[in-house]
């Protein structure tokens, strides 16, 4: 039985959308009633008979995060894998971008995960195994213009993951960081109707790919046992650059940066 929260668009819909076409039981989640719904509707009548379970829950709240587990498993039994796919996308100027959205996604991309691993743990100890899956960013790897907050919270994610892949491996628990570029979802064509020039310039180094692209190298890492899950072959020749040297990848962001404020 998989679970995966962020469950209702993007990425989460579309790793729904593969498990189910593999036969997986699913328990998606995520705040919007409506949506989860809909996606249940569509999944359902793709693939009948597939055993599909939808839990409305804001992981930003432990107390919710863990009650929702628990129900999924008093429903569905014990979880083979935990998918941490919700969050929020947000950029701005650092000056001008409020404390208070700092904090939001903080508590959704970083606590968000963090709350539904500590509320799945002891069901995956139970077990004596499971999978984790992180859905962390190629902006918790690098830093980008315009990215404070949302960086901030991706590189603890991938802090959070690289120390509990160590901690838990002797139990079995395995675990799988997602770094993608930006892919095709409502946050990205809600952030391209207001996104800075300087951010469009760095982001755009990337090609965006789609979600089911995003989602079909997740499972193809997965089954591979693969730690570290990029998708993109332009995008994993600059995290390998951004790697080996680090100093020559900051140099070649300050100059797209200069040349955005000198002009053409």
């Amino acid at each position: 039985m998989v679970i995966i929260t962020g469950g209702s668009s993007g990425l989460g819909k579309a790793l729904a959308k593969r498990l189910a076409g593999q036969g997986a039981r699913l328990a998606l989640i995520a705040r919007d009633q409506a949506k989860l719904k809909s996606v249940r509707e569509e999944l359902s009548a793709e693939y009948p008979g597939t055993k599909i379970e939808t839990f409305s829950c804001n992981v930003a709240e432990f107390a919710l995060a863990e009650k929702t587990i628990n129900e999924i498993v008093a429903r569905m039994g014990p979880p083979d894998i935990l998918i941490n796919s919700a969050g929020v996308l947000k950029e701005g100027y650092f000056e001008k971008f409020p404390l208070e959205e700092f904090r939001e996604l903080m508590e959704i991309n970083y606590f968000g995960a963090l709350h539904c691993i500590k509320a799945a743990l002891p069901w995956f100890k139970q077990k004596g195994m499971g999978r984790i899956v992180n859905v962390s960013s190629m902006g918790g790897r690098i830093g980008t213009f315009g990215y404070a907050a949302y960086c901030s919270s991706k590189f603890a994610l991938t802090g959070l993951t690289e120390a509990l892949r160590a901690e838990l491996k002797p139990q079995n628990i395995k675990f799988h960081l997602v770094c993608p570029p930006e892919f095709e979802s409502p946050m990205v064509d809600e952030l391209n109707t207001y996104r800075s020039i300087e951010n469009k310039t760095m982001v755009q180094t990337m090609p965006v790919l789609k979600a089911i692209t995003v989602a079909d190298d997740v499972i193809k890492g997965m089954e591979q046992d693969r730690y570290l899950i990029i998708s993109g072959g332009i995008t994993r020749i600059l995290d390998w650059v951004n790697r080996i040297s680090p100093g020559l990848s900051r140099a070649v962001v300050d100059y797209r940066i200069r040349k955005v404020y000198r002009g053409p």
